[in-house]
């Protein structure tokens, strides 16, 4: 089980957002760079970005910061980003500058066409982020609702090709209210491709209970205010998770 820090960017900062309103984000550092080495340091497997303006704005906007977090890290763990993805040019600009996986969000549901283009061109590396609310999938920046059922919607991507996905409950997410567990659950287990939960990750007590269900296929989890704001120790959640997965 990966406990995946979030490096969520706004105007070049690091900051947290609640449930998705740029409004509410608070600032936890203005060295996206530091901050990434920071949780390498500290035992992190791998890096969760976000460029939140670039969401908002469907093109990238924080990509200097990017650069430097991938400098930073120095190619010692895996960075998978999303926001604001919404062409080919784009995906292959952030892979060859050092990012694994590329995430697409509300353009894979508004264009599978493109999402299916991406999974075909960059075999592996394409994830997909279903953000979704009573079962119904949120697009632009979780400010619509749709009809879509998120487990229909995962299999289908699923035949496109995406490598996994990333399951976030909005009701829950920069909360601090505990992960949906359940909802997580039946997404992976209707799918074969893993599933990376993300949002209301809140203290060792939620990582226990992913981990109890990490043979569904859950394979990690996204944390972000939890551990900015210490109500999660991040060095001893990754080694609680090492130590449950080991059993």
């Amino acid at each position: 089980m990966l406990i995946i820090p979030a490096i969520d960017l706004k105007d070049g900062q690091c900051v947290r957002l609640k449930q998705g309103l740029m409004e509410e984000s608070t600032v936890f550092s203005e060295d996206p760079g530091a901050m990434a080495r920071h949780w390498v340091d500290r035992g992190g497997k791998r890096l969760h970005l976000v460029d939140l303006n670039g969401a908002f704005a469907g093109k990238p906007v924080n990509e200097s910061a990017i650069k430097s977090i991938v400098k930073a890290v120095g190619g010692d763990i895996p960075i998978q980003l999303g926001g604001g993805i919404r062409d080919l040019e784009t995906i292959e600009r952030y892979l060859d500058n050092g990012i694994d996986y590329v995430i697409i969000g509300t353009a894979a549901v508004k264009s599978p066409g493109f999402l299916h283009e991406a999974c075909d061109a960059f075999p592996g590396q394409i994830i997909v982020g279903l953000d979704a609310k009573d079962g119904k999938v949120a697009v632009d920046g979780w400010s619509k609702l749709t009809g879509h059922d998120v487990i229909d919607l995962a299999k289908k991507f699923e035949d496109y090709g995406v490598s996994s996905i990333v399951y976030t409950d909005i009701g829950r997410d920069g909360m601090l209210t505990g992960v949906n567990i359940e909802a997580t659950v039946a997404l992976a287990q209707a799918l074969t491709i893993p599933v990376i939960a993300s949002g209301g990750v809140t203290n060792l007590d939620d990582v226990r209970k992913l981990c109890a269900v990490a043979s569904e296929g859950i394979i990690g989890t996204i944390t972000g205010r939890a551990i900015y704001e210490g109500t999660l120790d991040f060095t001893a959640a990754q080694k609680l998770a090492d130590e449950l997965s080991a059993r």
